[in-house]
């Protein structure tokens, strides 16, 4: 379909993926009018997968993060200005404020401001050897920190980056130990059997687990931190800590600015937020979701890919939803998992497997009414057939229904599940 000129600049505010590829996709569907994509980071934009996976493995360069290659955004006219902040949005005047005392002009403005760590108010949290992880500073210097391997490192967080995390600083050969406030890690997202399946995973490797704790208090000696106090009064020496305990969507500019938020700046399907002209996407963005019928906020970058091309879209008048099945994915030491579907549909209800967890190559698929709502696969191989992601978002977006024991049934290839055209 032919853009739509917009008659005035479209500004991005954000550039990370999702506002990348909104640029990106501007070009691609043949806009020509101003493009603006303003980001607070003096990198170009980048996505954060490698940042916990293999470039702080040293397995890529900083080069294989970024979104297009350097020289894109000159050639196909986009003005990116990197470390320049948004300090407030006029949707009245349709100008954004920046923090050198200019403004910039908007017919359309996308929101991608993304997501940042949530922060523990313990004492001795200042010093030296502490952080959160969120940025490719913040990758760069934990890299640093954990490539010769030999120090102590505690990990406050067992969610999936604090997995990923404990997984790189185990294989550079440091001591590990991590903190959780579940009995089971990632219990929460996919259930006691396979949390327990990880944990054993990580202890194979030598990451001793404190679960549930909490740590109490970090103390130091000359300004850097020696050790974590947890809950129960016990000291556990470390030379670093990374605290992993989720994020929170960056609302501040929309919520200032009178848009409608909760947990991130509500939107409808096409990512248009409560207030015309304006659209989100990417972290930030909780959206619409056609398939329930609810609102659905995503941290992953499948999410902000898919994001930014259904922004873009919308802005420039085509009809465009994000509808796709939500999908992530996870490197931890020789375990690839990749997981689609709806987490909060599947929480509570226990996993069909078809494979073995003790040979590490299964299925999990989640049920509700005999109907697929999420899968996981880990370390599937590749055949002829279907992908098993193709096949988990194709039952999940057919809602047909399925027997538990036709889904754990080996003997039969992934393509018998689906329907019949």
């Amino acid at each position: 379909m032919a853009a739509e000129q917009v008659a005035g600049n479209i500004v991005i505010v954000g550039a990370g993926l999702a506002g990348a590829t909104a640029a990106r996709t501007l070009r691609s569907e043949g806009h020509t009018g101003p493009v603006i994509l303003v980001g607070s980071e003096r990198h170009n934009p980048y996505i954060r997968p490698p940042l916990s996976k293999d470039y702080l493995l040293g397995r890529e360069g900083e080069d294989k993060a970024e979104v297009v290659p350097r020289g894109w955004y000159e050639e196909n006219d986009v003005d990116l200005r990197l470390g320049v902040s948004v300090t407030g949005i006029r949707p009245d005047a349709g100008t954004v404020l920046l923090n050198d005392g200019t403004s910039l002009p908007y017919h359309s403005l996308l929101l991608a401001t993304g997501a940042v760590p949530r922060t523990i108010p313990l004492p001795g949290s200042e010093l030296s050897g502490v952080t959160t992880f969120r940025t490719l500073d913040d990758s760069r210097g934990l890299r640093k920190s954990l490539e010769h391997g030999g120090k102590n490192v505690v990990m406050i967080g067992s969610g999936w980056i604090g997995m990923e995390l404990a997984a790189a600083a185990a294989t550079y050969r440091n001591n590990v130990t991590l903190l959780g406030l579940e009995d089971i890690p990632l219990a929460a997202a996919i259930g006691p059997e396979l949390g327990r399946f990880f944990r054993s995973l990580h202890e194979a490797h030598g990451v001793d687990f404190r679960l549930p704790a909490s740590a109490h208090e970090l103390t130091g000696t000359d300004g850097a931190v020696s050790a974590v106090v947890t809950d129960s009064g016990e000291v556990l020496p470390a030379d670093v800590v990374v605290i992993a305990v989720g994020v929170e969507p960056a609302v501040g500019l929309a919520h200032t600015a009178g848009l409608e938020v909760g947990n991130g700046i509500l939107t409808d399907a096409s990512l248009r937020t409560s207030v015309p002209g304006i659209f989100a996407a990417g972290d930030v963005a909780n959206a619409l979701h056609p398939f329930t019928g609810k609102h659905y906020r995503s941290e992953h970058w499948s999410n902000a890919l898919n994001g930014g091309k259904v922004a873009a879209k919308a802005m420039l008048g085509q009809d465009a939803t994000l509808s796709t099945i939500p999908y992530f994915y996870t490197d931890q030491y020789d375990v690839s998992m990749e997981y689609s579907g709806f987490p909060d549909l599947a929480s509570g209800t226990e996993p069909v497997i078809r494979g073995s967890l003790e040979r590490k190559e299964f299925i999990a698929f989640w049920q509700r009414d005999s109907r697929v709502v999420a899968g996981m696969s880990v370390n599937w191989p590749r055949t002829a057939g279907p992908s098993a992601q193709k096949v988990i978002k194709a039952l999940i977006s057919g809602r047909s229904t399925v027997s538990a024991d036709r889904l754990a049934d080996g003997s039969a290839g992934l393509d018998q599940l689906l329907p019949e055209a």
